[in-house]
């Protein structure tokens, strides 16, 4: 989930800035009726509130690799310069499982989660461990990216297909199909995330799986694909040229490589969701970053540069189609398919006799210094 982040760097943080302090609507003389506060007034009001509660917010987000949403604090801290964010990244199956033991032990620290594991978003809203708040732009959101009462929100699309050399595609890119990594051209040409170490690339393999049964696992296997921890690795090992592709991941591959999606095979796309603690810590912290996340300004500057923005109002990124339009997706799919964990952990059971147990490092936190409590202020 999170991937081209090389895209949102110090221009993006320069230009959320200039967003911040733009003029707000001019109200209607003609109307007895207030003007709607602008989103921008919005955010003013929480970061008010924010400063008043201490300036601190701590938030746990899903990625493989440290550091890695360091550009969206960047461009928060430009905006918000006196409100402290830790934005703790790593595996979101282990952000879970550190948020669970907090709750356990009474001593929330993590003040708001952005996860793939869309599962627990929906155990936590049953549990009554989420606080119901709607962001900034939350009626601009579509559907499918947002719990109907407001519990989480989803901040950006994520979607996973094949990355692929540019000169291994056909004439047509929507031609390529998974039977294509098995040509001669592929053999030890392959980087592979294990997939039974991240759910979503997992998934990507299930939709596999239906469509051409587990011989092609087999067959895949004997192409002698590096495998890996972690998806950018995949999609750098890609973009140098190194390897020719890899299967149900996403990222930046340039200069040698892209991302396809096919016309004839399913891909995953989901709404990777956003909710704060009831009994966060920094409440008003946490309503600020998540709703700076969803607004207009920060969707279309940081967000829609590199994927689909979750918002109405914002359009797709250049040369992508809006998701709705790619007939051979569901972004409700995923959802589906991580609410049944007993289905799940047979899944990754059975994909674990092709690729072998996952080895490595956490490639979230390699060196093992995360802990169980990061961010702790």
């Amino acid at each position: 989930m999170q991937h081209r982040n090389k895209l949102i760097g110090a221009a993006i943080a320069t230009a959320l800035t200039l967003t911040a302090v733009t003029t707000t609507a001019m109200a209607d003389t003609t109307s007895h009726r207030p003007t709607p506060a602008s989103e921008q007034d919005q955010l003013q009001a929480l970061h008010k509130a924010a400063k008043a509660e201490g300036g601190k917010v701590t938030v746990y987000i899903g990625g493989d690799a440290p550091g890695q949403w360091d550009s969206l604090a960047t461009a928060f801290h430009q905006q918000f310069p006196d409100v402290r964010l830790h934005l703790v990244t790593d595996l979101s199956k282990y952000h879970d499982a550190r948020i669970d033991n907090q709750l356990a032990t009474g001593h929330l620290v993590a003040d708001a989660a952005i996860l793939q594991t869309t599962q627990d978003f929906d155990r936590w809203k049953k549990q009554g461990d989420l606080l119901q708040y709607k962001p900034v732009g939350w009626d601009k959101v579509f559907p499918n990216a947002k719990d109907k009462d407001g519990y989480y929100t989803g901040v950006f699309y994520g979607a996973f297909s094949y990355l692929v050399n540019a000169k291994q595609l056909p004439t047509k890119p929507g031609d390529f199909k998974a039977t294509d990594l098995l040509k001669p051209a592929f053999k030890n040409k392959l980087i592979l995330t294990y997939p039974n170490d991240d759910d979503a690339v997992l998934f990507g393999y299930q939709q596999i799986v239906d469509k051409y049964g587990w011989n092609y696992l087999a067959q895949l296997v004997k192409q002698n694909p590096k495998l890996i921890r972690g998806v950018p690795g995949s999609a750098a090992g890609v973009a140098s040229g190194d390897y020719l592709a890899s299967v149900a991941t996403g990222g930046d591959t340039r200069p040698n490589g892209t991302q396809v999606f096919s016309d004839s095979e399913h891909f995953n796309s989901w709404a990777q969701r956003g909710a704060i603690f009831k009994n966060a810590p920094h409440k008003a912290g946490a309503k600020l970053f998540l709703s700076w996340l969803d607004s207009q300004a920060v969707q279309k500057n940081a967000i829609a540069t590199w994927t689909w923005s979750v918002r109405k109002d914002v359009a797709p990124p250049t040369g992508l189609k809006a998701l709705a339009s790619y007939k051979n997706t569901d972004p409700d799919a995923f959802a589906k398919f991580m609410g049944d964990r007993a289905a799940v952990e047979r899944f990754r059971s059975q994909v674990e006799l092709y690729f072998g147990q996952v080895k490595g490092a956490d490639p979230g936190d390699p060196a093992g210094t995360l802990g169980r409590t990061p961010g702790a202020f």
